[in-house]
């Protein structure tokens, strides 16, 4: 029974190997992470008698390369949340913190938790990536929401209550009517300055360049509502540019949602559970994906969504 415990940093690595009650098969050593020394390390790790588990923090990236070529050279290999190694222990060894002292005490952690030791997978590095870029959407969507709502204040300025007049969902490029409607009409001015039939032309023709539906009653309600408006700004220069500009950030950050959006969905099809979560009532391709990365693994869903259960 050896429990190796790697300290992981940016070029190298500190490994300290452990028996019970506090033997040192190995005190801790430095190993560069290339292709050689990591070879050398495994062929070590296995030469040791008796079973021998790795584990390791998955703080970052660094760790996936180590932790996949001892995953192949046939090594149990576990990658653990840095709180749980950080909190073990009361934290002791983290008064001083050296990469030795941490390596001694991921490998003691690794001893008195043996049995709930989770070898690691190739769909591990899937998981985390699937985590980090769920946080990204999540960003994403705030600054989408803050962007929104700035437009819609300048929107109250040159086109007071434009933006309830459209409801058109967003497109998977992250174009949205509204948004782009307001691009183009971005003052009272630029629709009611001429006849309706003139701006029901104009929009007709916005509409198909811009592969929008087209609806006689909607140019009527905009053309109604701009020349009944009481605007605080005029037509200017200035206007236009701050009107202009915040769509098209809007639109810019919107496109980023939706990308995140079904790159999420495709790295989530990856997973063994995706078929099982996309069939849960009420979980479609943008929430299944973000329970998944933020849940974990089929039997933590599964357990979470069950009242009363204990999770891990």
């Amino acid at each position: 029974m050896n429990a190796a415990g790697i300290d992981v940093s940016s070029s190298k690595s500190t490994v300290a190997v452990l028996r019970p009650l506090g033997e040192v098969v190995k005190l801790p050593f430095d190993v560069r992470h290339s292709a050689e020394e990591l070879a050398s390390l495994a062929k070590q790790l296995k030469s040791i008698e008796g079973e021998t588990r790795v584990v390791m923090e998955h703080t970052g990236r660094y760790y996936e390369s180590i932790a996949k070529v001892l995953h192949e050279a046939g090594l149990y290999v576990s990658a653990v949340n840095p709180l749980l190694i950080k909190e073990y222990g009361n934290n002791s060894l983290r008064k001083v913190k050296t990469d030795k002292a941490d390596a001694m005490k991921i490998a003691k952690y690794a001893l008195d938790n043996w049995s709930e030791l989770r070898d690691y997978t190739p769909m591990d590095t899937i998981r985390y990536d699937l985590k980090t870029m769920n946080r990204q959407f999540q960003l994403a969507i705030k600054q989408k929401t803050a962007t929104a709502n700035s437009l819609i204040a300048l929107q109250e300025q040159s086109f007071p209550g434009i933006r309830k007049l459209f409801d058109s969902p967003v497109r998977s490029d992250g174009t949205q009517k509204w948004v782009d409607f307001t691009h183009d009409f971005w003052h009272v001015d630029c629709v009611r300055s001429g006849s309706l039939n003139a701006f029901t032309e104009r929009y007709r023709k916005w509409c198909k360049r811009n592969r929008y539906q087209f609806s006689t009653e909607k140019a009527a309600k905009v053309y109604a509502l701009a020349k009944s408006a009481v605007v605080l700004v005029q037509k200017t220069s200035v206007t236009k540019t701050f009107v202009q500009a915040a769509a098209d950030q809007l639109t810019a950050i919107s496109r980023s949602v939706e990308t995140y959006r079904s790159e999420l969905n495709k790295l989530a099809s990856q997973l063994p559970e995706y078929s099982v979560v996309m069939e849960m009532y009420g979980v479609g391709e943008s929430l299944g994906p973000q329970l998944m990365a933020e849940i974990g693994a089929l039997s933590r869903i599964l357990c979470k969504l069950r009242i009363g259960c204990k999770t891990e």
